[in-house]
């Protein structure tokens, strides 16, 4: 049978869902059978639905007709919808992250199991076919015994960006968290990918130390960086910042004793101290999760593989509030939406951060100091 496909949300990233989708239903691999927003879908969302699906409100209305639910809506929304459909006896695709505490991880696992039912998560990056290239590198010694990994990222994001949703820039909304911030939304890939690769993404870390800093005048942090420590597994250190002075593309770097391995997990370029290694295209995840229903192949983004994840977005939404770093370490770029922020050299801080696998903090930066001074 083919399965029944309907998508909560419809606009910001939930359109890439809506049209991954269409695509699926015109290969007939599934049926995409409505959509559920709050808000009126635009006339692109509405042309990507097929003649007869269901658009409404009311979420009960739509999983009726579901066998999968894709739900890429905001963070805490997840939960809730999440209990919806598997009440309704649907599959879940929930995109990232999936929940934002521990309590609701241990939730939402009860429930999928206890019901039977599938959970795969939203972390494109664990479709690629990077991950048992790297896995199988460090199986082999490829460079020696592992020390450490690092994941790094430094975009650009303009007030575009923070205006887009009434959570964007927020830790809660309405007294609820939300948990927005650089390591747990826009590169929360980097974060799960990394411990992924650690082979510690279900296991819950020993110490989490967290550091926060914000450039613009919001409530969670633009730029941060953390250390996950695990029993018998080397830590994994990230950093990240959306205050660069241009954008890069992020990668995890693999420290052994013997050599590196850096994935850029966008483009799926692996390296391996100089030398690319080939890595074939990687899989969609709602294609994985059909074919897991029908075939039995296993889940690549399990709900299972995101433990870790949320202990680290659990010590950000616990940790003390961001810490505004004093306007002599920032500057103003550009105009009206397209305004963005600057804090120089932080492109460089990041990259010295997943090297040496040290925290901003650790590094002697004057944007630290003078940030635990303000």
């Amino acid at each position: 049978m083919t399965p029944a496909v309907v998508l909560f949300g419809t606009a910001g990233y939930a359109a890439q869902h809506l049209r991954r989708a269409r695509v699926l239903h015109d290969r007939g691999e599934i049926v995409l059978a409505g959509a559920c927003d709050i808000r009126e879908p635009s006339e692109e969302a509405r042309a990507l639905l097929p003649d007869g699906a269901y658009v409404t409100r009311d979420p009960a209305g739509l999983l009726a007709r579901a066998d999968i639910a894709v739900v890429a809506t905001p963070p805490h929304t997840h939960l809730p919808l999440a209990r919806l459909a598997l009440d309704a006896g649907c599959h879940l695709l929930v995109e990232k992250p999936p929940v934002l505490d521990l309590a609701a991880f241990d939730e939402l696992t009860r429930l999928a199991a206890g019901r039977g039912l599938a959970c795969q998560t939203g972390f494109q990056s664990f479709g690629s076919a990077a991950v048992p290239v790297v896995r199988a590198l460090l199986d082999r010694g490829a460079i020696g015994t592992v020390t450490g990994i690092a994941a790094a990222g430094a975009w650009i994001r303009r007030d575009r960006y923070f205006a887009r949703a009434e959570w964007a820039g927020r830790r809660r909304v309405g007294g609820q968290p939300v948990v927005d911030g650089a390591l747990t939304n826009p590169f929360a890939h980097a974060v799960a990918t990394a411990l992924v690769v650690n082979g510690t993404a279900e296991v819950l870390p020993e110490r989490i130390a967290v550091e926060l800093y914000r450039a613009r005048d919001i409530e969670s942090d633009d730029t941060a960086c953390a250390r996950l420590s695990f029993a018998g597994a080397p830590d994994v250190v990230v950093a990240a910042t959306l205050d660069a002075e241009a954008d890069h593309e992020p990668y995890v770097l693999v420290h052994g004793t013997g050599g590196r391995i850096r994935w850029h997990y966008k483009t799926d370029l692996v390296v391996v101290d100089d030398e690319p290694v080939p890595v074939a295209p990687p899989q969609d995840l709602l294609v994985n999760l059909v074919e897991h229903l029908r075939d039995g192949v296993p889940l690549l983004a399990p709900l299972a593989a995101t433990r870790a994840f949320t202990a680290l977005v659990e010590a950000v939404r616990d940790a003390p509030e961001p810490v505004p770093l004093p306007g002599g370490w920032v500057c103003s770029v550009g105009s009206g939406p397209d305004r963005h922020f600057v804090v120089p050299g932080v492109d460089a801080a990041v990259d010295t951060a997943a090297e040496r696998l040290a925290l901003f903090s650790e590094l002697a930066l004057p944007w630290t100091g003078a940030a635990t001074r303000a």
